[in-house]
């Protein structure tokens, strides 16, 4: 038998067996991340008109889009704790996945959580912090301040911009699940295939064997 074979063989093993546990894990992360997608889609018509057209943005709009925002931010409590378990559950999903990890393991779910952590980040340190900048209503540095001032239109587009990045970010979680299941599946079909070759092969063994031992008995 070919080494190489081999190797393939023991390399996929331990996936195989896994299985159940890792689909499962990945609903976990893939199903949280289209959620916190659809939320982001949800806010990009809002999004739109501070990034993505050259028309100037009238007055009103702002007003609109800062009482949309405060409202947002004043929703009941079981809002940000769904978000809040959403995110959580999408952690375990990690965790589970690269509990005892493979190479595919490594490559594909250490590059997504480490994408999902920077979405984290985003939605804690622009967010979370721009909702309650604009809810307090207070723009700009406090005096004796050092840190760069901007107003209320500049943090109303910071907000909208930091949607845009965290709506990229995931996607590319999503990339990375998406190619991680290709690569497994390619690999259970070069696996399936190199095994149903060696059946071929080892019945025409079978058959050259019996076909001797018949013509010796013959003599």
């Amino acid at each position: 038998m070919d080494p190489s074979k081999v190797s393939l063989f023991k390399t996929y093993d331990k996936p195989r067996g896994q299985g159940g546990s890792g689909s499962f894990a990945t609903s976990m992360i893939v199903g949280p991340v289209c959620f916190f997608l659809g939320m982001l889609f949800s806010s990009f018509p809002y999004d739109y008109p501070l990034l993505w057209t050259s028309d100037v943005t009238p007055a009103a709009y702002y007003d609109l889009l800062e009482a949309h925002l405060k409202f947002m931010h004043a929703s009941p409590p079981i809002i940000p704790r769904i978000l809040h378990i959403a995110i959580s559950i999408g952690f375990i999903g990690f965790f589970i996945k690269l509990f005892k990890p493979s190479e595919a393991n490594l490559l594909f779910d250490g590059a997504s959580l480490v994408l999902y952590l920077v979405g984290v980040v985003v939605y804690i340190t622009n967010i979370v912090k721009g909702l309650r900048i604009i809810t307090a209503g207070v723009y700009g540095a406090p005096e004796g301040s050092t840190e760069v001032a901007i107003g209320r239109e500049d943090s109303l587009r910071v907000l909208s911009a930091s949607n845009t990045i965290l709506a990229l970010v995931l996607v590319g979680v999503l990339v990375l699940q998406a190619g991680q299941w290709y690569a497994e599946r390619k690999e259970q079909d070069e696996v399936a295939e190199f095994e149903k070759v060696q059946e071929g092969k080892n019945a025409s063994k079978t058959q050259k064997n019996v076909t001797r031992s018949s013509s010796k008995k013959k003599q």
